[in-house]
C-alpha cells in the first residue's frame, strides 16, 4: 500500500466514521482514533459485502455501497462506544 493510498484510507475512515457518530443515537464519547478506526471498517467491510452481492459495480457513483458502509459505521460507533464507555467507568 503507497503513502497516498493509506493517506485516502485515514481520510475516509474520519468521513465515515464522524458520519457514523451522526447518524448514532445518544451520546458517543469515543475519542477520534477509534472513530476513524471504525470508519476504515466499516469501509473495508461495506466495500466487501456490496462487492460480494454485485451491487458496487455501476457507473457513477455506488450510492448503496456507500450507504452500506455508513450503516456499518453507525453500528461500529454504537458498538464501539458501548465497548469504550463501560470500560472507562471504573476509572476514576
Amino acid at each position: 500500500m503507497t503513502v497516498s493510498g493509506i493517506i485516502s484510507a485515514v481520510v475516509i475512515g474520519l468521513i465515515l466514521g464522524v458520519l457514523g457518530r451522526l447518524f448514532a443515537p445518544g451520546k458517543q464519547s469515543i475519542p477520534i482514533w477509534l472513530t476513524i478506526v471504525v470508519g476504515i471498517v466499516a469501509a473495508f467491510a461495506g466495500t466487501a459485502i456490496a462487492r460480494g452481492i454485485g451491487y458496487a459495480d455501476t457507473k457513477g457513483i455506488d450510492w448503496l455501497e456507500i450507504i452500506t458502509q455508513v450503516a456499518l459505521a453507525v453500528i461500529g460507533v454504537g458498538l464501539a462506544a458501548g465497548i469504550y464507555g463501560r470500560r472507562r467507568v471504573g476509572r476514576p
